[in-house]
This record gives structure tokens, sequence and C-alpha cells, in this order.
């Protein structure tokens, strides 16, 4: 069965990567939750898709150019102004917190390939060992490199290749480097493709739909995750909640 992920939380009717749109998801019954971490100017780890904070806050700059006390003033409810009330710039250490004794998988992605985090991929590893959730956590990320290192440095915590171009042979390319996943953008992902990943054992988190004829498509074929901003829709068509969650 196709797994449920809310992406940025329940993004489609909640502030991206708050807290806020972390809990509704899971109220809906998501299977996982896929969210985005850099580090702060004092190697705090946010969660924010953006490297520039101007999108998703009422504040400007560069995510590493703050502190975390910095961040934390900012309102991340951008889209969503006036209607939630005041939703800080989480740190992952209090997502992990709320997520640990929860039954729902996280996909962290690694944000490094604009600027890179020194370190980020130890200490997101190490939060992740303190706190023994290793079996509930894949990492993403479109720097290839940095998966290796976290397949490297943490060879029990699945993996996946972030992909938004050409994805021909992705499961082959996958099987090679020893990564679990391949996650692309379901605009340009086959039924071939989808076939040949199968074929290989390789697992295929699909990003982000929100077409509900799309849904039923790629569950029908057999996808292993579907990421959407409505996980209350996806949900409907996967018969997913937190008892059917699992990696």
């Amino acid at each position: 069965m196709s797994k449920n992920f809310a992406h940025r939380g329940f993004s489609g009717k909640y502030p991206e990567n708050t807290m806020l749109a972390f809990k509704k998801a899971y109220e809906v019954g998501c299977d996982g939750i896929e969210l985005d971490v850099h580090l702060t100017k004092d190697n705090v780890m946010v969660i924010i898709h953006d490297e520039d904070i101007e999108r998703t806050t009422n504040g400007r700059g560069a995510v590493k150019d703050f502190t975390f006390e910095e961040l934390r003033k900012f309102d991340a409810s951008a889209g969503f102004a006036g209607q939630y009330g005041f939703n800080p710039i989480p740190s992952f250490e209090e997502y992990v917190e709320w997520v640990k004794d929860l039954d729902i998988i996280t996909n962290v992605e690694i944000k490094n390939s604009v600027y890179y985090y020194d370190g980020l991929e130890e200490a997101l590893i190490d939060m992740i060992r303190k706190n023994h959730i290793e079996d509930k956590i894949i990492f993403s990320s479109f720097n290839n490199a940095s998966i290796m290192k976290c397949k490297t440095l943490a060879p029990e915590i699945q993996c996946g290749f972030l992909m938004d171009g050409c994805i021909g042979n992705a499961g082959a390319y996958a099987k090679k480097m020893g990564v679990e996943c391949v996650h692309p953008d379901w605009h340009r992902l086959s039924d071939a493709e989808i076939a040949g990943c199968q074929r290989l054992g390789i697992k295929i988190n699909t990003w982000t739909v929100n077409d509900e004829k799309e849904m039923i498509r790629l569950r029908d074929l057999g996808v292993d995750g579907i990421i959407s901003n409505y996980p209350d829709v996806c949900g409907s068509f996967l018969g997913s909640g937190p008892s059917s969650s699992g990696l």
C-alpha cells in the first residue's frame, strides 16, 4: 500500500513547515511527514524550505545569517497570515520531541544544495540516534554527495535521491549507489520508470501530488509514497492512517 506523506506538513491548509502543519497532518492520519532542514548561524537545525526567509515569514535574509533566537521572532505564517496566530520557525529538535513516540515516518530533506552546511548530516544523525528513531527516518536531498555521506555515516537509515529533472535509469543508479529510494517529481515519473525501480527493489516516494486522478494512478501502479500538500485527500484514496505506517 502506498504511504501518504504530508508535504511540509498539511501545507495545503496550514502554514508550511510549522508545528501546526505537522500536528494537523497527523490528526488527519498521514503515514509520514516531509520537511526541510537548514542550519542557523549558531548551528541550530531549523525547519524551513527556502534558504531565504522572505517567502514564508515576515522577515528577510538568509537562514544561515540569523541565530536561532533571532529566527524565532519571525512569523512563519506567510500565505495564512492572521488565520492561525503566530507560528515560529521550528527547530528540528522541537519536532523530534513531538514525533519520536508517534507511529509515523519523517522524510528529512537536507537542504544543502545552494549553501553547504558543514556538519549538518552529522548533527541530524546524532539527534536521530539520540532519540532512537532511526527506523522512522528517510533522508533525501538534491545533493547526492550529502546522501552518500549519510549512507556512510548511518547505513541503518534509509536514504533517497531527490530528482526534478530526467530520471532515466533512476532505479539502476540508486541500486548501484546502495541507496534505498528515489524521490522524483511525479510529472516525470512514467509507468516504465516505476516498473524499473520495482524490479530492482528501489522504493519510489514521489512529489508533490495534489491531483486526485494522479493519486489514483500512482496508487494503482504501486509507488511506495505519495507526497502531497493535502494529506486528508491523499489519505482518502490510500486508506492511510497512523496504524498503517512503517518503512
